[in-house]
């Protein structure tokens, strides 16, 4: 029957196949000789061969949340924009089912924009319970950026419609918070439920800072996100700092105008 069916129509089957149909694929097609087709069958194979190793790779990074199940709702906690020159920084907190199965979290900055956002509305859908918390230049210039990141994060675990047992942290301890919390070095990479909470503060503070763009668009925005890239260091020589721009992270920088 593949016989019926020219190379490139089976290419385009391959490309819109789900992961569920690839072993019926590769049945189908495997006994095609034609070199076009069985190149085809072999990058089923290898879809499903790397499927399978991020499965893997999604089960270790449960090793945490598995620890703790028992004591009641596992919470990821991570933040986004500590070290750009303007813009907010923004806390996420996630709390993800036990039986989680979303696939390719990971810390935010290993993932490209696209598979970000993607995984973002995957998360917001199948989480339990997500909190968002934003604090601004303003704040960040009268507390400090350490103290507004904590604030940052006691917002968005108030903001979780679920209150947590236990608070999974990207390396820090939230202090004012009376959950119990487990700080874990570098856990954007080493918990699903701290990747997850970094993904969707990076992409909501990323939307921000495009919005902020449209409103400031001399500075570049969108495309730096308010870090210090060149384009944005000679904005800010000259047209001065904007109303977003953390001040106290300016000093050297140049004049305001």
């Amino acid at each position: 029957m593949s016989e019926l069916k020219r190379v490139a129509e089976i290419k385009e089957e391959l490309q819109a196949a789900e992961e569920i149909v690839l072993p019926s694929f590769i049945l189908n097609y495997k006994d095609d000789k034609r070199a076009g087709v069985q190149k085809l069958v072999e990058q089923a194979a290898k879809r499903m061969a790397a499927l399978e190793q991020e499965r893997k790779r999604i089960e270790g990074l449960k090793v945490y949340e598995k620890k703790y199940q028992d004591r009641g709702y596992v919470c990821g906690v991570d933040e986004a924009g500590r070290g750009p020159l303007a813009g907010p920084v923004v806390a996420g907190a996630v709390i993800l089912p036990k039986d989680c199965d979303i696939l390719y979290i990971n810390d935010s900055k290993k993932l490209s924009p696209k598979k970000r956002e993607e995984l973002y509305d995957i998360i917001m859908e199948e989480a339990v319970a997500t909190g968002i918390g934003v604090v601004g230049p303003e704040k960040i210039d009268e507390i400090n950026i350490l103290q507004a990141t904590y604030e940052a994060m006691r917002r968005a675990i108030q903001n979780l419609s679920v209150i947590p047992d236990i608070l999974l942290n990207d390396a820090v301890t939230i202090p004012k918070v009376e959950i119990t919390q487990i700080p874990i070095i570098k856990g954007d990479a080493k918990s699903i439920s701290i990747g997850a909470a970094s993904i969707i503060a990076k992409v909501t503070r990323d939307r921000l800072m495009e919005e902020y763009d449209k409103k400031y668009p001399a500075y570049g925005f969108s495309r730096n996100k308010g870090y210090g890239s060149r384009e944005h260091m000679e904005a800010i020589l000259e047209h001065g700092s904007s109303p977003i721009h953390r001040q106290s992270f300016l000093t050297g920088i140049g004049k305001e105008k």
